[in-house]
C-alpha cells in the first residue's frame, strides 16, 4: 500500500459522505437546488393522501408489492456479491498470476490485494444491510397502509386520517431513504474497482461515478419531468 492508495481511499470515504451528506442528510438544505429524491418524497406525500379519496386500493398495494420486490433483488444481488468476494479471497493465487502479466495494473502484493478484497465486501455487506432494512421498512409501511380509514371515516375526521396518511408517508420516505443508501453503495462499488488497476484509477472512477451520480440527482430529465409535474 502506497501513500497514493491511502489518499485515493481517503477521497472515495470524503466523496461518498459529502455526496450523501448534500442529497439525503442535513446538508441538503444548504444546497440551493432541491434533488431528484427529495422531489419524489413530496409526490410519495401526495399518492398516500390521494388514497384516501378512493375505498378500492388494489393499485396502491400493487405499488407497494413493487417497491418491496425491488428491494428483495437487490438485497439478493448484494449477497451473490459477498459470496464473489469470498471466492475470490480463495482464488489469490489465481488472481496474482493474472495481475502480474497485466502491464497497466499496479499490482501491490497479495497481502494489497487482499485487503481491497475485504473492504469490497464489507461495501456489499453495507448495501445488504441497507436493503435488508429497507425491505422491513417497506413491509411496515404496507401493514400501516392497510389501517388507512375508508372513506366515510376520513370525511367523519379528517384530522386523524391526515395523522394515518403522516405515518405511511414518514415510513415509506425512510425506507426509501435507505434504499438510496444501498443503491448508493453499489453504484460506489463500481468506483471502487478502479483501485484493483491502482490509486488513480481508483480516484478517477469515484470521481467520475459522483459526478454522474450529481448529475442525475440535480440536472436529468427526470428532475426535470417531476418539477415540471410539481407547477401544476
Amino acid at each position: 500500500m502506497t501513500v497514493a492508495d491511502y489518499v485515493a481511499f481517503a477521497v472515495f470515504v470524503i466523496a461518498w459522505v459529502t455526496y450523501s451528506w448534500l442529497t439525503a442528510g442535513s446538508g441538503a438544505r444548504f444546497f440551493p437546488r432541491l434533488s431528484l429524491n427529495r422531489a419524489m418524497a413530496e409526490r410519495r406525500k401526495h399518492w398516500i393522501y390521494n388514497s384516501l379519496r378512493r375505498d378500492l386500493k388494489m393499485i396502491d398495494t400493487q405499488i407497494l408489492a413493487g417497491l418491496q420486490n425491488g428491494t428483495a433483488f437487490f438485497a439478493s444481488t448484494s449477497i451473490f456479491a459477498i459470496g464473489g468476494c469470498f471466492a475470490l479471497l480463495g482464488a489469490t493465487e489465481q488472481v496474482e498470476a493474472v495481475f502480474r502479466d497485466l502491464a497497466f495494473v499496479a499490482y501491490a502484493g497479495r497481502t494489497a490485494f487482499e485487503l481491497k478484497v475485504v473492504g469490497l465486501t464489507f461495501l456489499f455487506g453495507y448495501a445488504f444491510f441497507k436493503f435488508g432494512w429497507s425491505y422491513r421498512l417497506f413491509n411496515y409501511c404496507t401493514i400501516l397502509f392497510g389501517a388507512l380509514p375508508m372513506m366515510h371515516d376520513t370525511n367523519a375526521d379528517r384530522a386523524a386520517a391526515e395523522a394515518a396518511a403522516d405515518q405511511v408517508v414518514r415510513m415509506n420516505a425512510i425506507a426509501a431513504s435507505h434504499f438510496n443508501s444501498g443503491l448508493r453503495a453499489l453504484f460506489l462499488s463500481v468506483g471502487y474497482l478502479g483501485w484493483f488497476v491502482g490509486p488513480y484509477m481508483f480516484m478517477g472512477m469515484t470521481i467520475f461515478i459522483i459526478v454522474v451520480l450529481t448529475r442525475r440527482q440535480y440536472f436529468s430529465e427526470a428532475r426535470l419531468a417531476i418539477m415540471e409535474a410539481n407547477k401544476h
